[in-house]
């Protein structure tokens, strides 16, 4: 079946939604969700969204300043500008569509510090920011008559001129976008969605780790669909590693303790109740994260212990509960008391800082493809992402997306050439075993060999591996019906490539990248 739509947004997260909010009253929107809405990276995002609100002892230099110490310089100074300056006006549309902000007595946002900000600037609501900001976007979404929402729909690949049988290297200068085929999970059908103008955003990529705090359809969809249509992607080797995720082995997707709690005063401990940071970095437990995670993975490795402690118990027990509520409850259904016990932590992957490439309009570098939020390089992040500022920068791109978007769609046509997906194919019994085998494997070789310390000798074994991995689930695509597992599977073999291989072409330790071989100067 062909479909039609104006806009095509792939991916239901703060990015896409709010993208698709922006332009609804100009043209019909098709919205595709791997799962259901409520599944994206936003809804567990706990901190908060961090912008220059109080303008009394804060202002936009003092924020560009941080971010671009936290990116260890290699930040685009104009994109952090970009989503600086422009923060303030996008948190006053996030309050229009219903997000509701903590507030103190004085009315004012009840402001948070995380590691890295020179000032209090983190606006959040308790400690499910994401979840308040996922809610009401959900329930605008729904209520707008031009938005049509797809979920149990799957991306397979985008449409490009390769589609129309012309042969396309990462030189072709003009390719374009023309839509996607995407897969129905319910009917297992793949139907041609046509657009004139095409949104990527479809998150992170924590799925392709074993242990991650992202949900698990974060399997790096979007960067792989681009690469694989010869788009250009970049910064691929900073992963940033959460430093505190509940450990509780077989938990996957793990659960996040916010870096908020080492704000409110929580101090990490060995698991013989010793304090550590004092031996890594004098701003001790408000380290920035990739600091903080390298010196937990460094004293787990050196003592052979599987997580190490975060302890609040020194500070007022009811103070906590208010404060962290849900970070409260669910520790207690496991069996910690907060207020009373250490918190078993151990890093966990949690933010990609790459992704595809995009310029300051949200643009890709295959036109009439934008791509918003995790799964695009906007050169915010640099080396490593400042806290809480993902979310801002997915409303700011999102708005600059859309105001370009509009401003060109009327110049395209929908592509009619393009034919229907081939659904010729076999299923076999056995080929789901060999594809939750392969997703394991996979998962260790990143873990293991492309984690938070790196070396050429290890890279090279995960090159060796992925490898062959590779070669098996690409012959097995070939011959069988396409399906979600399979699909996810290409794409986290093909995102394990590209962090692997960046990784290897960076031949220094910047940022979240740090390796054994090239040691900082």
């Amino acid at each position: 079946m062909i479909k039609k739509f104006d806009f095509l947004v792939i991916g239901s997260g703060i990015a896409g939604m709010s993208f698709a909010l922006k332009v609804a009253g100009k043209g019909r929107v098709a919205l595709i969700c791997k799962t259901e809405l409520e599944e994206a990276n936003t809804y567990f995002a706990q901190g908060g969204i961090a912008s220059v609100t109080n303008t009394l002892v804060d202002n936009f230099e003092k924020h560009i300043e941080d971010t671009m110490i936290a990116g260890d310089w290699l930040s685009d100074r104009a994109a952090v500008e970009k989503v600086v300056r422009e923060a303030p006006e996008q948190i006053e549309e996030l309050i229009s569509w219903g997000v509701d902000f903590d507030k103190n007595e004085k009315g004012e946002f009840d402001l948070h510090k995380e590691g890295g900000h020179s000032e209090f600037r983190i606006l959040h609501h308790k400690d499910s920011t994401g979840a308040e900001i996922q809610d009401s976007l959900i329930k605008a979404v729904k209520k707008h008559p031009n938005i049509e929402i797809f979920e149990n729909h799957f991306a397979v690949e985008i449409l490009t001129q390769h589609h129309l049988g012309k042969t396309i290297t990462r030189q072709t200068p003009d390719i374009q976008c023309y839509g996607a085929y995407i897969l129905d999970s319910n009917t297992g059908k793949v139907d041609t969605f046509l657009a004139k103008i095409t949104l990527m955003a479809t998150g992170g990529i924590g799925a392709v780790y074993q242990t991650t705090t992202n949900p698990l359809v974060a399997t790096g969809d979007g960067i792989a669909m681009v690469y694989r249509a010869k788009g250009t992607v970049k910064d691929m080797e900073f992963v940033q590693f959460h430093p505190t995720a509940f450990y509780h082995p077989g938990d996957r997707p793990s659960f996040l303790i916010t870096e908020a709690m080492r704000g409110y005063g929580a101090v990490l401990r060995t698991m013989d109740g010793k304090e550590f940071m004092q031996k890594y970095d004098e701003r001790l437990s408000l380290a920035p994260r990739d600091i903080v995670a390298r010196a937990i993975d460094n004293e787990m490795k050196n003592r052979g212990d599987d997580h190490v402690y975060l302890d609040v118990t020194h500070k007022d027990a009811e103070e906590t509960k208010a404060h962290f509520p849900n970070i409260y409850e669910k520790c207690l259904s496991l069996g910690v008391d907060i207020t009373k016990d250490y918190i078993p932590v151990a890093p966990a992957a949690h933010y990609l800082c790459g992704g595809i490439l995009v310029d300051d309009d949200a643009q890709s570098s295959i036109e009439r493809l934008y791509a918003v939020g995790e799964c695009a390089c906007t050169g915010l992040h640099g080396g490593n992402r400042l806290a809480s500022n993902s979310l801002i920068e997915a409303v700011v791109y999102a708005d600059a997306a859309a105001k370009h978007s509009l401003n060109v769609i009327n110049s395209y046509n929908y592509n009619e050439a393009i034919p229907k997906w081939n659904d010729e194919g076999t299923t076999s019994p056995e080929e789901m075993i060999l594809i939750t085998q392969s997703m394991k494997e996979v998962n260790q070789i990143m873990s293991a060999y492309v984690g938070i310390v790196r070396s050429d000798l290890r890279l090279k074994r995960a090159w060796d591996r992925l490898d062959i991995i590779y070669e098996e689930t690409e012959s097995l695509f070939k011959r069988s019906f396409v399906s979600r597992d399979i699909c996810e599977l290409r794409n986290v073999i093909n995102t394990g490539y590209l962090i692997m291989r960046q990784a290897i072409e960076r031949k220094e330790s910047r940022g979240l990248h740090y390796t054994i071989d090239y040691p900082h100067e």
